[in-house]
């Protein structure tokens, strides 16, 4: 092979590797944040460790002496296996290590270390085969675009399409392939190197295979993770999305967090819809936010009185399947096929910014505000937007978390809702698989006390509407500050109220 295309290979090394390494970072930063709560503080933490360790690499790379050629094939074939092995192997720890962040942060100082050596030994290797200032230049734009391209490949293309188990997989593939050519194109021999390409073989083979059974082995972690057998599991560009099914109880879970059991979501839904629509005797539209199971649509399709149903969820696979899925149409009565009801897939951040109608009633069913992504929809920005579409005479709910478990959490978004124009009237539910759990209605001004409800409910009667307004010491209000769009003191009080109350 000629010189020319002995550096256009090398140099192609580079894009490879420089692809290969980001996407290893972003796996273990989304990994993190499924499996240890999705938050800005697990890609913050995973990208400082990261970038660490690539720098800890680069420092031992002063060490090497020579033979850098046969090093950095070697650097490939184990980032190739740990790198591309990484998100199962971490997936198969989570159920069974109780410190998993040791295990995780070590799994990332490790192939962090590896990257960190790559660059500095190929540029040793190419400095007799360009002058300084073309071998740095181009080097690092090939660097640059590949990690360029595995941001872009990363959200749109192998998260949705591959999952993380197979996408790891695959640029384990890649770094091994490196390997193998670098020992080609710069011709090394001797028995080492033999041994070297039937190891690269071997490595292939098995990531190939990781690939080919990722499936399983998820769905082995995933069983090792919940008390019950999942009966359905999908990965979506939004979330994990997992049902388990025991002893007559069916689970939703995202992203490992536990959003309803079947055995009590009736308390938790008939809370959150009726204490404000039964004084709503007009109500006639009716905006549902998030929600996409159908469940609280069920509770306010009770209201004979309420002609349409707007539903804004983000992720479409979630409206499918409570949608389509017998099981799940059964508990929440078909209410998606409902006449009365239309379903949007949209950012509702983003779908509040456009003109829309007026509603009477809205119901705000958000997952908890664990991350800045959840906690831009419980800021003044979000319910300011939100008041232009409340009819003057209407009202809105929102749950609120726990005010036990996460106090100042709680009244932190009565604060917001107050700080945005509304006032706000908190309560409260017991709800067995989550314990005490908040809510606030908010109107512009103070809303009939009558309470007409609808028949058939379980939970919600007006002695407990009554009860749920009382608040005891321990739930009592404390002052917090607004949560706004340029702090998200949400995210904050959320995340040290729930490590103080579960001792995480």
């Amino acid at each position: 092979m000629n010189e020319r295309a002995t550096r256009l290979l090398l140099l192609a090394s580079v894009f490879v590797i420089a692809t290969c390494g980001l996407i290893y970072e972003l796996v273990a930063g989304t990994l993190a944040s499924y499996l240890l709560g999705d938050s800005v503080t697990q890609f913050s933490t995973v990208i400082g460790v990261y970038l660490f360790a690539m720098g800890v690499g680069s420092w031992l790379s002063g060490f090497v002496r020579r033979n850098e050629a046969r090093l950095f094939v070697h650097v490939q074939l184990l980032v190739g296996l740990v790198g591309g092995g990484s998100a199962a192997l971490l997936f198969a720890l989570f159920p069974h290590v109780d410190a998993f962040r040791p295990a995780l942060y070590g799994m990332i100082l490790l192939v962090g270390t590896l990257v960190g050596l790559e660059i500095p030994l190929l540029l040793r290797i190419l400095k007799d085969r360009l002058a300084f200032n073309d071998l740095v230049a181009k080097v690092f734009t090939f660097d640059y675009v590949g990690a360029l391209l595995a941001s872009l490949l990363f959200p749109l293309v192998l998260v949705p399409r591959l999952g993380l188990i197979r996408a790891s997989c695959l640029f384990g593939v890649f770094n091994v392939l490196v390997a193998l050519m670098t020992a080609h194109v710069l011709q090394l021999r001797g028995r080492w190197a033999v041994a070297t390409r039937w190891a690269g073989v071997a490595l292939v083979a098995v990531l190939l295979a990781g690939m080919a059974f990722s499936g399983r082995i998820l769905s082995w972690s995933e069983a090792q993770m919940y008390a019950d057998p999942v009966v359905h599991a999908v990965s979506t560009p939004y979330q994990r999305i997992v049902l388990t099914r025991g002893a007559g109880d069916l689970r939703l879970h995202l992203n490992g967090n536990l959003q309803f059991s079947s055995r009590d979501e009736y308390r938790y839904h008939e809370a959150l819809v009726h204490p404000g629509l039964s004084r709503l005797p007009m109500a006639r539209r009716v905006l549902v936010l998030g929600g996409g199971d159908g469940l609280a649509i069920r509770e306010v399709l009770r209201h004979p009185g309420v002609e349409t149903v707007t539903l804004v969820d983000l992720d479409p696979a979630m409206t499918r399947l409570f949608g389509s899925q017998p099981m799940l149409r059964e508990l929440n009565g078909g209410s998606l096929d409902s006449g009365k009801v239309t379903v949007l897939n949209e950012d509702a951040f983003a779908w509040l910014e456009r003109p829309q109608g007026t509603y009477d009633f809205v119901v705000v069913d958000f997952p908890d505000p664990s991350s800045f992504g959840l906690g831009k929809l419980y800021t003044t920005t979000f319910y300011r937007r939100l008041g232009r579409v409340l009819a003057a005479d209407g009202a809105l709910v929102v749950q609120c978390t726990s005010p036990w478990a996460a106090r100042r959490a709680f009244w932190c978004i009565d604060a917001t809702l107050r700080a945005s124009g509304f006032e706000t009237e908190p309560y409260h539910a017991y709800v067995p698989s989550f314990g005490e759990w908040g809510f606030i209605l908010a109107s512009r001004g103070r809303m009939a006390e009558e309470a007409r409800l609808p028949g058939g409910l379980r939970f919600v009667t007006a002695e407990t509407l009554r009860s749920m307004r009382e608040f005891p010491p321990d739930m009592a209000r404390v002052a917090t500050e607004p949560n706004q769009l340029n702090n998200q003191a949400l995210v904050r009080y959320f995340e040290e109220d729930w490590a103080r109350a579960t001792g995480h």
